[in-house]
């Protein structure tokens, strides 16, 4: 079974993100209560005040199949319907690999190893 990684990069009116991510924070709370919910994180960008970088893991496409059925997920994306998006981006990952990047000498590698 692959774990399932997304990535998005949402752009808000810079005014309302703020606000945005801090009413999310049920929303967020009840994603990372589901099961298969490994990592579900959603944080302002420092250099951009509108973006909003999401990263999630999910155990399977089952789990993320839950999650997509859930309302935790029809509320965020009421949520941000109601903030108004003004450009988004995502692409979801299938796992097939995964280690450690660094080695046991503490060197970065690109090894899967």
């Amino acid at each position: 079974m692959a774990k399932i990684v997304i990535w998005a990069c949402i752009d808000l009116p810079a005014d309302k993100r703020d606000d945005a991510l801090k009413q999310a924070k049920p929303l967020i709370d009840g994603a990372l209560s589901q099961d298969g919910c490994l990592h579900y994180s959603w944080a302002g960008d420092p250099e951009k005040m509108g973006r909003v970088h999401v990263y999630e893991e999910w155990a399977s496409e089952e789990a993320l199949a839950s999650h997509f059925a859930n309302k935790h997920y029809a509320g965020m994306v009421a949520h941000l319907g109601e903030v108004g998006i003004v450009n988004a981006e995502s692409r979801k990952f299938r796992v097939d690999a995964e280690g450690p990047v660094y080695n046991a000498q503490g060197e970065a590698t690109e090894a899967f190893d």
